[in-house]
């Protein structure tokens, strides 16, 4: 069973095109214009030993929130996708994961059910061309994509170290919720499905 998917986006805001592998290595090719957020989907990649290809235009001259928004509707849609019927899959993963005086905590549920929610407090607006604010908007916005719910929080000090270790939570979570169980027949649900 291929767990992998693409899926082309455009509007007249951005243009993106998102490959995800959920059985791969790590392999990434990523190019979003916005340097944080090439940054931390490599960590996506790299910590979820997914394959990912993101290719992201969009318009910055205005500002980075559309291409870092869609980027993640994008993410989201191909996680959707990739996953397929949950058939056999943990469903339920969760990670800490420190970065120097920062400690993030994520936990994800493929439930079929999106919601979110993000504590999470910044001492500055951006990190490079990535607003602050846009980290939570990012996690709720792959949420509903995805089709999951969502629980983040981190606290620390230096902003760079927070949103890092959020990502890398995140990543680790939807790895371990998406692991195959050798033993699971069908899907974790008492009502035997995650996609209604």
């Amino acid at each position: 069973m291929k767990r992998q998917a693409t899926i082309h986006r455009q509007t007249s805001e951005t243009d993106i095109t998102i490959s995800l592998n959920l059985d791969g290595t790590g392999q990434h090719e990523i190019s979003t214009g916005v340097g944080f957020l090439d940054h931390m989907l490599t960590a996506v990649a790299v910590h979820g030993l997914f394959d990912l290809q993101v290719k992201a235009v969009g318009d910055l001259h205005i500002d980075s929130h559309h291409t870092i928004e869609d980027c993640a509707i994008v993410l989201g849609q191909v996680l959707d996708q990739a996953a397929g019927d949950r058939q056999g899959i943990q469903r339920v993963g969760h990670a800490y994961v420190p970065m120097d005086e920062a400690l993030a905590f994520v936990v994800v549920d493929f439930s079929g059910r999106p919601y979110t929610v993000f504590n999470a407090e910044w001492a500055t607006p951006t990190i490079g061309q990535f607003p602050t604010d846009l980290v939570q908007h990012f996690f709720e916005s792959l949420a509903v994509q995805a089709r999951l719910t969502l629980h983040a929080q981190v606290n620390g000090r230096n902003d760079h170290h927070q949103a890092e270790a959020l990502f890398k939570a995140l990543t680790r979570a939807l790895r371990q919720a998406l692991t195959i169980d050798p033993r699971r027949v069908g899907v974790a649900s008492t009502k035997g499905t995650v996609t209604k």
